[in-house]
C-alpha cells in the first residue's frame, strides 16, 4: 500500500484533524496564531496523527475522542520540533525557514510552550486517565532523551547503545503513545503491549534512516541542510559505525569531525560514510527494527487496517525523505 492509499482509508478522520489542530491552534494572542499556524502548516508527513488515527479504528474504537488525541501528538510533536530549532540553531525544516529563524529564539520557545499547554489542556478532554498517564510519561521521557542527546554531543565516545537510548527516548516515545492511544480509547488493554510495541520499533526504524539521509539525500528532497547533525557534533550511527569498522586515518577524521570541526569536514565525512558499508549498516539496523514493528501485530486479526499499519513500517524505511 502507498501513503495515499493508507491516508485514503481514514480520510474522514484525517480531515477531522486538521478542522481540529486549526480550531485549537486559535488563541488570542497573534503571534501564536502565527507561528502556530506557520509550522503546523509547513509540509510535515503528519505521521504521528495518523497513527492514532489507524490504530484506534484498526482496534475497533467508533468514538470521536481519536481526533482530540491525534491533534495532541501534533501539538506535542510541533513543539519539540520549535524548541529543536532553537537549541540546534537550525534555520531551514521542511525546506522552509525555521520558525527561530523568522521570528526570534523567544518566540518559538514560547509557542512551543503553549502547544505543550494546550496538548494537556485537550488530553484531559476524554475523561480517561489512562492517557493521562501515558501522556505524561512520554513527554518526560522525551526531555530526557533531549537532554541525553545534549551530552552526547561533540562526544565521539558514545556507544551504539548510547545513540539507541536517545532516539528510543526522543523519537520512538511519541511513536509509543501514538499508537498505545488506539486499544486505550477502544478500552482493549490486552492489545497495549502488542501496539506499544509496534509504535516504539516503528519509531526507532523511522529515526534510522532519518539519520541515514542525512549522508545520501539531497538538500531540495531532505527539507533541510544537508549535515545539520553533523555540524551539530551529534554522533550519530553511521559516524559510530566508521568509528568502531573504519581505518585509523578514517576514525581520524570522524573524530574531528564530531568534536570540533563537523561543517567544514562535511564533504570528507559524506564520502567517508557512503563508502564504509555505514548506510547499509544503518539501514539494516532500521529494517530489523521494522521487522519487529510488523512482528508485534502478527497475533493481531488480519484487516485492511492492519495491513495498512505493516505497510507504514515498510515506508518508514523505504523513502528518501
Amino acid at each position: 500500500m502507498t501513503l495515499s492509499e493508507i491516508t485514503a482509508l481514514i480520510k474522514d478522520d484525517i480531515e477531522a484533524v486538521d478542522r481540529l489542530i486549526l480550531e485549537r491552534l486559535s488563541s488570542d494572542v497573534v503571534l501564536i496564531n502565527q507561528i502556530g499556524h506557520y509550522i503546523i502548516n509547513s509540509g510535515g508527513k503528519r505521521l504521528r496523527p495518523l497513527l492514532v488515527l489507524l490504530c484506534s479504528r484498526a482496534c475497533g474504537y467508533k468514538g470521536t475522542d481519536h481526533h482530540t488525541m491525534a491533534a495532541v501528538i501534533e501539538f506535542i510533536h510541533t513543539s519539540t520540533l520549535l524548541h529543536d530549532d532553537v537549541v540546534d540553531e537550525s534555520d531551514t525544516r521542511r525546506g522552509n525557514k525555521t520558525a527561530n529563524e523568522v521570528w526570534g529564539n523567544a518566540a518559538s520557545v514560547l509557542v512551543g510552550d503553549f502547544l505543550y499547554s494546550r496538548s494537556f489542556e485537550m488530553m484531559v478532554e476524554p475523561g480517561m486517565m489512562k492517557i493521562m498517564q501515558v501522556m505524561s510519561e512520554a513527554t518526560n521521557v522525551i526531555a530526557e532523551g533531549e537532554v541525553l542527546q545534549l551530552l552526547n554531543c561533540h562526544d565521539a565516545n558514545t556507544t551504539e547503545d548510547r545513540y539507541l537510548e536517545v532516539i528510543h527516548r526522543k523519537t520512538a516515545k511519541l511513536f509509543e503513545a501514538a499508537t498505545r492511544m488506539g486499544p486505550i480509547l477502544a478500552q482493549k488493554p490486552e492489545l497495549e503491549e502488542s501496539f506499544t510495541a509496534y509504535g516504539k520499533h516503528l519509531g526507532a526504524a523511522f529515526q534510522l534512516i532519518d539519520d541515514a539521509l542525512d549522508y545520501t539525500a539531497n538538500e531540495e528532497e531532505l527539507g533541510k541542510n544537508i549535515g545539520d547533525d553533523l555540524a551539530e557534533g551529534k554522533p550519530t550511527l553511521p559516524l559510530i559505525y566508521v568509528l568502531q569498522n573504519g581505518s585509523e586515518d578514517e576514525k581520524q577524521v570522524i573524530r574531528q569531525a564530531i568534536e570540533t570541526d563537523g561543517i567544514k569536514l562535511l564533504n570528507e565525512v559524506t564520502k567517508i560514510i557512503q563508502n564504509s558499508g555505514a548506510i547499509e549498516y544503518t539501514k539494516k539496523a532500521a529494517q530489523a527494527e521494522a521487522n519487529l514493528a510488523k512482528d508485534s501485530l502478527s497475533n493481531f486479526e488480519n484487516s485492511e487496517l492492519k495491513t495498512a499499519l505493516l505497510a507504514l513500517a515498510d515506508l518508514a524505511v523505504n523513502r528518501s525523505h
